[in-house]
C-alpha cells in the first residue's frame, strides 16, 4: 500500500499524472512559440510535473539510480522555473530562465516516458530489448530534437503576456 492505495493502482496514478505534465509541457511549449503563457496551463504542466516527481519517490525498493536522479534534478530545475513565473513574473533573465527549465523538466519526463514505453509496451518492447537498439536511441534522439528546437523557438519568440 502506498497512500492507501495498491501499488497497481498508486503506478496508474503516477503513469496518468506524468501522461497529464508531459501533454500540458508541449502545450505550454508551443504556447511560448506563439509568445502566449496560458496561466492554466502554466499552472497544471508545472503542479503535474512537481507531482510527477515526488511520487515517483514513493515507490518501493527504490534504489538511487535513473529514476531517482531524473527525480532529484527536475525538481531542482523546477524550484528557479516556479520561481520565474510566480515570484518574478518572467522579467528580465527569468523569461530564459522559465523556457529553459521548463523545457528541461518536460524532457526529462519525456525521456522516462520513452523508457518506460519500449518497457511496457507489448509492440516496442521487441524492437528494443535492451534499450541499445536503433529504434529506441532513434526515439530518444527524435525527442530530444522536437524539445530543443522547441525551446530556441520559444528562447526567441516568447514575450509573456498572462492568458
Amino acid at each position: 500500500m502506498i497512500l492507501g492505495m495498491s501499488l497497481a493502482t498508486f503506478t496508474t496514478l503516477h503513469v496518468a499524472i506524468s501522461l497529464i505534465g508531459i501533454a500540458t509541457g508541449v502545450l505550454c511549449l508551443l504556447a511560448m512559440v506563439g509568445s502566449r503563457l496560458p496561466a492554466g496551463l502554466t499552472a497544471t504542466f508545472l503542479l503535474t510535473t512537481v507531482a510527477t516527481s515526488v511520487t515517483g519517490f514513493f515507490f518501493p525498493n527504490l534504489k538511487i539510480g535513473p529514476p531517482v536522479i531524473f527525480g532529484v534534478i527536475s525538481l531542482a530545475v523546477l524550484t528557479p522555473v516556479l520561481l520565474a513565473v510566480y515570484h518574478y513574473h518572467l522579467t528580465g533573465p527569468w523569461r530564459w530562465i522559465y523556457i529553459s527549465g521548463a523545457a528541461f523538466a518536460l524532457y526529462l519526463n519525456s525521456v522516462v516516458a520513452v523508457v518506460q514505453a519500449f518497457q511496457k509496451l507489448a509492440f516496442l518492447k521487441p524492437l528494443a530489448p535492451t534499450q541499445s537498439e536503433p529504434p529506441f536511441l532513434m526515439a530518444q534522439v527524435v525527442v530530444l530534437a522536437i524539445i530543443a528546437g522547441l525551446t530556441i523557438l520559444a528562447l526567441r519568440r516568447f514575450r509573456p503576456a498572462m492568458t
